[in-house]
């Protein structure tokens, strides 16, 4: 790759959460609570679905601009999107909170949005979606605390360990507060 085709290769990730109240994310926190150990100290859990764009992307204005008239994207009557274009911007992840991203071990490649985006940019941009769960502990945990029990919660191990990521099809990484950008490594794997 050129040193020109690297400055303009960017990374994205539009973060989309339900406004109303998310049934998965309380189902999850009520099976965690009521089934694991590790789960007794946690406070609150949200559901996310991320999409990550990678490729030749256009400025930010005109980024917000195609994901909020997509309907690849997200319903704007149900969801809120927030773009996030660097490590720095906010995402819908406070302080104290874990994450765990989880996304199809195919790499979750979304072929018709990246079919429409090259439609209206004319460049090709990768799209791959993957779900982030917010963990909320109680306070007083230790940041070490924290992190070991959303280990143990993240992939299903046995009826009593794990929850959020099946380790017959899909991957999961665990992060102290917002993961990085991008967050899912990089596959081969095709739409």
């Amino acid at each position: 790759m050129s040193p020109a085709t690297a400055s303009r290769a960017r990374s994205a990730q539009a973060w989309v959460e339900l406004r109303s109240a998310d049934p998965w994310a309380w189902t999850a926190l009520h099976a965690i609570r009521s089934h694991l150990p590790e789960g007794r100290q946690l406070r609150s859990v949200r559901r996310v679905r991320m999409f990550e764009l990678s490729g030749t992307l256009p400025a930010r204005g005109k980024l917000e601009d195609l994901l909020h008239r997509s309907t690849q994207f997200y319903n704007p009557h149900k969801e809120g999107c927030v773009l996030r274009r660097g490590a720095r911007d906010p995402v819908p992840v406070g302080a104290g909170e874990t994450t765990v991203v989880v996304w199809e071990r195919d790499g979750g490649r979304c072929g018709a949005a990246e079919r429409w985006l090259k439609r209206e940019t004319g460049k090709a941009v990768r799209v791959r979606e993957s779900t982030i769960w917010v963990l909320g502990w109680e306070p007083g945990m230790s940041e070490v605390d924290r992190l070991e029990r959303t280990r143990d919660l993240a992939v299903v191990r046995d009826r009593r360990h794990g929850l959020l990521a099946n380790p017959h099809a899909e991957d999961a990484a665990v992060h102290r507060g917002a993961p990085p950008l991008p967050a899912m490594p990089s596959s081969e794997s095709k739409s």
